[in-house]
């Protein structure tokens, strides 16, 4: 028992509380582990992966997850974390975003063990049949507002809608609703896990046990992994920038992933050579969201390209006109955002011309076969 609470609760910043979870898994029933995702976009990267291996090692355990699908809460918007609201997103969008969510989901989760749910199913008679107000009747107004990021928006004099103010509640009630034994969440999401396990109480249900794991942390090492900071690894990234971009990681940072991402023992881990043990992490992370074969060719290639420093074998032939620049180019065919970004790669030596670093933006001068490289990964060879 003690190994699998261990197991459970590895990498886990709450557990409220473990005397309970251990008491829940003596039963020896088949535990509901519930976790929420709203479909606010269409991709998930590994930070999303992070709560879906902790959700894992409960199905491999034996126990059941509860993939909640929130398409009635992505019509609100979760606040937490945030410091203004968020966009509020149409129901068309809500559907197709919702329609890539199991897909990725599914490249860890085990689709025999998961029950997928939509919260639309249960709160809207909530709202309908006005039971929210008998659970609003047991919240007061200042365990709403004390969430810690309400806090920051109100010093800052920064707008809160009612909306968000009844998330917490409209995510405690999935819980009453699925009668949950556990719930995970990221750290940022402690108020709204805490909230579900009160209005169980409410409802003289055994309340779930709260458990939250960390943010990941981006390739920067720094910020927390997100689109919007572009330092995310995709669950749909193709094989080769999935490893790529493993490899580009801090060794501080690998030691933090595979903590999260991976159930290798850890002392084990410190002890391989540090380049060694992020081939090994790429290795695993890359056949977890393609397959075995895919990893080894990951791994030939980036030894090829970056080890060896040779060009790829494989790249894209693209015609380029007279009279294009760098700039324009990278934007193109994807390498940057916009000019301003493409000339910052320009600025950082990002991009070479046959293996030589292009020192200025300007009309890009060539032969048939000449091979530019932007960034680490991206490779073209040049036609007229």
């Amino acid at each position: 028992m003690r190994d699998t609470i261990n197991f459970l609760t590895r990498g886990c910043v709450d557990v409220v509380n473990k005397a309970e979870l251990e008491k829940k898994l003596s039963t020896g029933k088949t535990l509901r582990v519930k976790l929420g995702c709203d479909p606010t976009s269409s991709d998930l990267h590994l930070g999303h992966s992070v709560v879906l291996s902790k959700l894992r090692h409960f199905q491999d355990a034996g126990h059941t997850a509860i993939l909640v699908i929130g398409d009635f809460t992505a019509r609100i918007g979760d606040p937490s974390g945030r410091t203004t609201g968020r966009p509020v997103l149409g129901i068309e969008q809500i559907t197709e975003n919702a329609k890539t969510y199991t897909d990725q989901a599914f490249k860890v989760l085990d689709p025999a063990k998961t029950e997928v749910r939509f919260n639309s199913e249960w709160l809207e008679p909530f709202v309908t049949k006005k039971e929210i107000l008998t659970a609003l009747s047991k919240i007061t107004v200042s365990q709403a507002l004390e969430r810690e990021d309400f806090k920051k928006r109100m010093a800052e004099h920064a707008p809160i809608s009612m909306l968000e103010v009844l998330y917490g509640i409209f995510q405690g009630q999935d819980s009453v609703a699925l009668n949950a034994d556990v719930e995970l969440g990221g750290t940022d999401q402690i108020f709204n896990l805490l909230v579900g396990r009160q209005m169980q109480k409410n409802a003289v249900q055994e309340p779930q046990v709260v458990m939250t794991v960390p943010l990941l942390v981006g390739t920067d090492g720094v910020k927390k992994m997100s689109k919007t900071y572009g330092n995310y690894i995709g669950l749909h990234d193709e094989a080769n920038d999935m490893f790529g971009k493993v490899m580009s990681i801090s060794d501080e940072t690998m030691f933090k992933y595979y903590e999260l991402l991976t159930s290798e023992n850890l002392d084990d881990v410190k002890k391989m050579h540090p380049m060694a043990a992020k081939k090994k992490l790429a290795h695993i992370i890359t056949a977890r969201f393609h397959d075995e074969e895919a990893a080894v060719n990951a791994l030939k290639h980036f030894e090829t390209v970056f080890s060896k420093k040779e060009n790829p074998e494989e790249m894209q032939e693209v015609t380029v006109k007279d009279g294009v620049i760098f700039s324009a180019f990278l934007v193109e065919h994807g390498c940057a955002k916009s000019k301003n970004e493409a000339r910052r790669l320009i600025d950082q030596s990002a991009v070479r011309l046959n293996g030589e670093k292009v020192s200025a933006d300007g009309e890009i001068k060539f032969k048939d076969g000449d091979i530019l490289q932007a960034g680490r990964r991206q490779f073209f060879k040049l036609k007229k």
